[in-house]
């Protein structure tokens, strides 16, 4: 089970272009934490595919660990034009993120249709941060929108939202996510609980 499809938030804003803050504290992204993460995530999935248990499963993934996973294994499924992933827990079911997000990319495919549209003083590679919020519940996930902003300077969710789908798009979803989208959990898990640095996966 691919990491994007087991933490549908994460996934969402990766590829997307809304992840995070790289490594707490400036520590370097070990192998060790991305190889424990895969564990974790491989245990997540067999636990989702065993008989149904009464008894509450829980998995706690640090940020720490995420964050090495993405800087050893995350440009494996970003789409070109999306490098230096990163996330940050800030605490009870908030996330703040970055990424590094070539602009010029989705200038060309949908041409700025004046002026006054912001996508025409977008251009380069520009580090894209966003803050919000995860709701979890019944095995469904929702994004709530706080913030964001490009090169520092604040912008809407609708902006936001064209990066979204420009670089969320597939053959089965041609306009890519909507930021408002429920994203249906993986291999049974019920909630996501965000507590500063963790999250806990519940199944």
């Amino acid at each position: 089970m691919s990491f994007e499809r087991l933490h549908p938030l994460v996934g969402l804003w990766l590829v997307a272009a809304v992840t995070l803050s790289a490594q707490t504290g400036g520590q370097p992204a070990s192998r060790r934490d991305a190889d424990l993460l895969k564990q974790k995530i491989a245990l997540i999935a067999e636990q989702g595919g065993a008989a149904p248990s009464e008894r509450r499963l829980r998995t706690t993934l640090t940020e720490q660990e995420v964050n090495a996973y993405l800087a050893h294994d995350g440009q494996e499924f970003l789409p070109a034009g999306v490098v230096s992933p990163g996330v940050t827990i800030l605490g009870t079911g908030r996330l703040s993120g970055r990424a590094i997000v070539d602009l010029d990319q989705i200038r060309e495919d949908r041409k700025p249709t004046s002026l006054l549209d912001p996508m025409s003083y977008l251009r380069g590679r520009l580090p894209v941060t966003a803050t919000g919020g995860l709701r979890t519940s019944n095995g469904v996930a929702t994004f709530q929108f706080e913030s964001a902003d490009v090169g520092g300077v604040p912008i809407p969710k609708l902006l936001l939202q064209q990066m979204v789908g420009y670089y969320s798009r597939s053959p089965t979803r041609p306009s890519g996510f909507s930021l408002d989208d429920p994203v249906p959990l993986p291999a049974r898990i019920r909630e996501i609980q965000l507590q500063r640095g963790q999250a806990i996966v519940i199944q």
